[in-house]
């Protein structure tokens, strides 16, 4: 990967987006680093060995995020690399009794979101014909369990939009992947549970599960390909985890 790359990334402050942001900033890489929480990202920064730029940024609000994607200066303004990483689930109740709030606030960040990022960016990176989408999706988006209701059908929207990109990019050098994550450790259940940090810590009991890093070098991998190499879709599990097939409910 070209270390002259400004590569930004969406959710920042954690996980994933944190993880990221640590591995291509020692590639090199500039760093447009956004999240909700300023402090962390401000800490970030510090630590990080590259020219980096932060934005506090809640990508479920549309007009504050582009103004704030439209008045970032001029030296910034060609993203080579967008990381639409900025998502999340919660709760983890069934479609009946799942509360609204948990649907909307979903849908808002894991498409919405990216959608108001992708529209705003994509269209720079086709007329300078050079650029690279990464979407992190999730295997709740193919393989459906119970209470993963809004959360997976996000998902597997994030999983066909990447592929439609793909589709409505043909003949252009921009490139698309979509990174379908299995059990990462992160804030993701403590997020998902609403801050109940013992029924997060027990998702993962008795199980190796992927750390940030993991995924963080699959992103790095498939920005890393030869231009004329796609690298459609990443799909990855710990080996403690698998499909798990079709329920069955006997009387």
């Amino acid at each position: 990967m070209s270390t002259t790359k400004t590569i930004l990334i969406t959710g920042a402050t954690s996980g994933i987006g944190k993880a990221t942001a640590e591995l291509l900033a020692r590639e090199g890489a500039r760093l447009i680093l956004t999240g909700r929480r300023i402090e962390r990202l401000e800490a970030l920064k510090k630590e990080l060995p590259t020219e980096t730029l932060i934005l506090k940024m809640d990508v479920r609000d549309r007009e504050s995020t582009l103004t704030a994607l439209r008045s970032l200066p001029e030296a910034w303004q060609d993203i080579d690399v967008l990381v639409n990483n900025a998502g999340g689930a919660l709760g983890l109740a069934m479609a009946d009794t799942a509360e609204w709030s948990d649907w909307q606030t979903m849908i808002e960040t894991n498409v919405l979101g990216l959608l108001t990022l992708t529209r705003e960016i994509l269209p720079g990176m086709k007329a300078r014909g050079t650029g690279h989408i990464v979407n992190i999706s999730s295997i709740a988006g193919t393989y459906h369990y119970p209470g993963a209701n809004v959360y997976g059908a996000c998902k597997a929207f994030v999983t066909y939009f990447s592929h439609a990109m793909r589709a409505d990019l043909l003949g252009s050098p921009v490139r698309v992947t979509n990174i379908e994550p299995g059990m990462t450790e992160t804030e993701f259940s403590e997020v998902r549970f609403h801050g109940d940090q013992q029924r997060a810590g027990a998702v993962y009991q008795g199980l190796a599960p992927l750390t940030a890093h993991d995924i963080a070098e699959s992103i790095r991998w498939a920005l890393a390909q030869p231009p004329h190499v796609n690298i459609n879709r990443i799909e990855v599990m710990p080996v403690m985890q698998a499909p798990a097939g079709v329920a069955v409910h006997r009387t």
